[in-house]
């Protein structure tokens, strides 16, 4: 009889255990649950910050490309006024020299 008993006990306290072990696990499972839920929604939202910055970047660096060909252009241009400008440079001396000749020659004749 005591031995009937005793089995009894025993079944009922690992029958509660299991069912306290049940329950735990299941809480467990449902914040393991709610944590990757919002693990993946912090995921998807970082993901679409991400897209968000690199077409921003990507549109900055065609940006930077356009400007980088301005530059390019007004830095052949400041040659090529560079040069017409000591090319007329030389020839407006060419024409103080005449000037000069003929005013000397004007003088001469005067």
């Amino acid at each position: 009889m005591f031995l009937n008993w005793f089995i009894i006990t025993v079944c009922v306290f690992i029958f509660v255990y299991l069912l306290i072990m049940l329950f735990y696990t299941k809480s467990l499972l449902k914040k393991e649950k709610r944590k990757n839920k919002i693990l993946h929604a912090t995921l998807d939202d970082a993901e679409i910050m991400i897209r968000k910055y690199q077409i921003q970047l990507q549109r900055a660096l065609g940006d930077i490309d356009l400007l980088n060909n301005e530059l390019n252009k007004v830095k052949n241009d400041i040659k090529t006024l560079r040069l017409r400008n000591s090319q007329y440079r030389v020839e407006n001396e060419k024409l103080n020299r005449k000037i000069e000749e003929l005013e000397g020659k004007i003088e001469a004749l005067l």
